[in-house]
């Protein structure tokens, strides 16, 4: 169980995150579950580094500027992986085609219009979302929250039930590996860190509920589609679902 969860965390660390950290010894389907678990927590150092880094830019720049920048600072800790899976998912997706030929367009690394058009508009509204939040007393917690949450769309994307579209990569990993209670939990605790960010932010509390609604459902509907169109989720999938669900809950928390 322990090296379950140390090599769980490790997962998680160097999936999400450019931070330095030792590979896990093994990876199967427990180990990714408990990498889904904990991903918010191990994404907080990034948040936190991209919160307080704009909270300390929004003294002497625009906000939006200081929200471009913002965004920009937590792809390049990431190394644009989720945009990555975002544009692709796109691309596959808005093909139209058969889930095999879909699934073909997603290999690829080019990204179509579809891709782009769909990068333009989530990190559009991310970006949007930032700036109204950076200006605000606690704004800058308010986005750190609000980027940790959004990495708990991977419980939902990996909820027992939900295939893999294909036999290998991070969807396989990942595809089942977390029970739907679990998942549930994982939010109900998202639902409260958010909470807790919007009553200091907007005194608002109910808007971090809100948020943690409409994350998870946005993630839940991609995630549904993906499966039906693709036969199940790959990595792509996986980080497409971050994305939008960090959409989702940032437009909700600007509300205040």
């Amino acid at each position: 169980m322990h090296n379950r969860v140390v090599d769980g965390w490790r997962l998680a660390v160097g999936t999400l995150t450019i931070l330095p950290v030792s590979p896990p010894r093994s990876v199967d389907r427990r180990v990714a579950g408990v990498a889904a678990v904990v991903s918010p927590i191990a994404f907080a150092p990034v948040a936190l580094a991209a919160g307080l880094g704009g909270w300390g830019l929004a003294r002497v720049l625009p906000v939006a500027v200081v929200a471009l920048l913002m965004i920009g600072l937590v792809a390049w800790l990431t190394r644009a992986i989720h945009l990555d899976g975002l544009a692709d998912t796109a691309d596959g997706l808005g093909s139209g085609r058969p889930a095999e030929r879909a699934l073909e367009i997603m290999r690829r690394g080019d990204i179509g219009p579809m891709g782009v058009v769909t990068l333009i508009v989530v990190l559009g509204v991310q970006v949007a979302s930032v700036a109204a939040l950076a200006g605000r007393p606690w704004g800058w917690l308010a986005v750190a929250t609000a980027l940790a949450a959004g990495r708990g769309a991977l419980v939902i994307a990996g909820r027992r039930g939900v295939p893999a579209a294909r036999p290998d990569g991070l969807g396989a990993v990942f595809a089942s590996s977390v029970p739907v209670v679990l998942a549930a939990g994982v939010w109900l605790f998202l639902a409260l860190a958010l909470s807790v960010a919007a009553q200091l932010s907007a005194g608002r509390w109910w808007l971090g509920l809100l948020a943690a609604i409409a994350g998870a459902t946005i993630a839940w509907c991609l995630v549904r589609t993906a499966s039906q169109r693709l036969d199940g989720i790959t990595g792509d999938v996986l980080g497409a679902s971050v994305e939008v669900a960090t959409a989702g809950v940032l437009v909700v928390l600007t509300a205040g």
